[in-house]
């Protein structure tokens, strides 16, 4: 079937890009955050297309005065790939790799946002990620991860929140490719056990620098994916590397409440420390949600809302396992800044004393 997206010279196969015979589990997605100097506030906002389970969803969480508020969308895709708009949420490519604007509308929660995302260095472009722990390709992605800083407005139980640069800076990431999506495949063969997966992600903004730091293990440490990168101010170049890390462990949970970093670059070595600031759990913007899930199936037009607060979420529940620590982010010269962290680690991994799906450090 052609679609407005196949009058766009972005090919890069004979196939139309609503082709019935994409993969089950192909994805593509926007991701962003944004947080103020002050540590007090956090939002974020996920979008994602599922061709092959004919879904689109969105979301985005606010959190502020201890208060996690949550809304979300999910529809039938159709044929219409150019169609940024789920529920409460849309998305404006103003210009391509340099402005993103992000509008939320719904009135049943009160929630509102107008914000415009405008790059303060050029995008990562990550190593590619692929992972087939068994005998499917579970992970076969593209990602680029950008930051930036953001002006508008969000508004939330009647209050409106300004949003100004350069006090309000945060992060973008673009992804596609296979990675699993929506209800599992009931027509196959079972999968076997759930993998292991480990995943640290931090994407911090300076002054006078961009940084981003990740890693995949499998349970016994070894690495399939990591990443180490900066971008200086002023600068269109970024220089790759390797990495280091610890982390100091929340009692109760498997997240940090301090983490270290060494980056082993061409042009330096450089230490970094993050201290935490505040937690968003991910199920907010559909990640590990058990009906509002990525390319789960809701129906033709729907969405909801709920909150919680944020000091009473049980972070030993698999609900809340994945999260992204907003952290003030010190460097070995003795400069500041701040990005966040994200963590999702399920099942055993040796090196931090996890030997099920369900424990936590003491």
């Amino acid at each position: 079937m052609i679609t407005p997206a196949d009058d766009y010279p972005l090919h890069q196969t004979s196939r139309a890009f609503r082709d019935p015979g994409v993969d089950r589990n192909l994805y593509d997605r926007f991701f962003f955050c944004g947080y103020p100097d002050s540590g007090d506030m956090y939002f974020a906002a996920a979008f994602g297309q599922y061709p092959g389970r004919n879904v689109a969803d969105a979301a985005f969480s606010f959190i502020c005065n201890g208060v996690q508020r949550n809304v979300r969308g999910s529809r039938l895709l159709g044929a219409d790939r150019l169609d940024l708009h789920v529920g409460p949420v849309r998305v404006e490519l103003v210009e391509p790799l340099k402005r993103v604007r992000l509008v939320v509308d719904d009135p049943d929660s009160g929630i509102a946002a107008d914000l415009m995302f405008s790059a303060r260095a050029v995008a990562f472009e990550e190593p590619h990620y692929r992972w087939a722990p068994g005998h499917l390709t579970v992970f076969d992605i593209t990602r680029l991860t950008q930051n930036g800083a953001w002006e508008g407005w969000i508004q939330a139980d009647g209050v409106r929140h300004e949003v100004h640069a350069p006090t309000w800076r945060g992060t973008r990431d673009r992804s596609w490719g296979i990675r699993p999506m929506g209800a599992r495949d009931t027509t196959s063969a079972p999968d076997g056990p759930m993998p292991t997966y480990y995943w640290l992600w931090a994407p911090l903004n300076f002054d006078d620098m961009n940084v981003l730091f990740d890693v995949n293990e499998d349970p016994d440490g070894s690495r399939w994916h990591e990443n180490a990168a900066i971008t200086l101010a002023g600068s269109d170049v970024s220089t790759y590397g390797t990495h280091t890390y610890g982390i100091e462990w929340r009692p109760g949970s498997r997240h940090a409440d301090g983490f270290t970093m060494t980056l082993q670059l061409p042009i330096r070595s450089l230490g970094i420390t993050l201290e935490p600031r505040l937690t968003f759990f991910m199920q907010g913007i559909g990640y590990s949600h058990p009906t509002w899930g990525h390319g789960m199936w809701v129906g033709p037009d729907e969405r909801t809302h709920d909150s919680f607060v944020s000091a009473n979420a049980p972070e030993a529940d698999l609900l809340f396992n994945h999260v992204q620590i907003l952290c003030d982010a010190v460097r070995d010269d003795g400069v500041r800044g701040m990005g966040i962290l994200e963590m999702l680690i399920s099942g055993p991994h040796a090196p931090s004393g996890f030997t099920s799906y369900t424990d936590v450090r003491p």
